[in-house]
């Protein structure tokens, strides 16, 4: 069976659950990582040695960072349904994962682990403001695109659709209340979201409070 290795409150982790479940992988899941800790251990760093989460083993098979894992798990049981089979459509689904993972993931990160992770009088509001500037300019891309499509591809919920669904997930719920920070509208990023948030398995993972 296929073994998830990560705390369930984690993005990449939620990426790679959300994935599985919709492929309706079986799989067991073992918390690891945050008050888990585990991913210090040798067995662990055995399986990636940056000691992150989450990390994959199918059938002796280990592989970790977790957009190639969702790309894997698509590419062996969802090839034609997550995974386009059309060659210029995969493409188009694996730039919108890349795209979270070097345009949105590098500043959301100081900005999540700021606001929420950080106590108020520890927080360097200038990286936080600074990062969550270049977020807005990042995420108004996707809402730009969004507002001619349904989906980020073809029309239909792709794997391309899973990594930033979890990643708006946080800014939709950054705790902005007290900081001069504000949340742009983008209305059709917002409804995307909205609809993914319908699918029963994203309704589930997207109640698990922000920590």
């Amino acid at each position: 069976m296929l073994k998830i290795w990560g705390r369930l409150n984690s993005v990449n982790v939620e990426k790679v659950v959300w994935c599985a479940r919709e492929l309706s992988v079986p799989f067991e899941r073992i918390d690891a990582g945050g008050v888990f800790g585990v991913v210090d251990t040798p067995a662990f760093r055995a399986l990636n040695p940056f000691g992150r989460v989450p990390v994959i083993e199918d059938d002796g098979f280990v592989l970790w960072e977790s957009n190639a894992i969702v790309r894997y798990l698509c590419a062996r049981h969802g090839l034609g349904t997550l995974m386009p089979d059309d060659l210029r459509l995969r493409a188009d689904a694996e730039h919108w994962m890349d795209f979270q993972l070097s345009a949105v993931a590098p500043v959301l990160s100081p900005v999540f682990r700021g606001l929420v992770r950080t106590k108020p009088d520890a927080r360097d509001m200038p990286l936080i403001t600074r990062a969550f500037g270049e977020l807005k300019d990042a995420l108004a891309v996707a809402d730009g695109a969004l507002a001619t499509r349904t989906y980020l591809v073809d029309e239909r919920f792709t794997m391309a659709d899973i990594p930033l669904a979890c990643a708006c997930h946080r800014w939709f719920n950054l705790p902005l209340e007290r900081t001069a920070l504000a949340r742009p509208g983008f209305p059709h990023l917002l409804a995307w979201y909205e609809r993914l948030k319908t699918r029963p398995i994203a309704a589930e993972l997207m109640v698990l409070p922000l920590t």
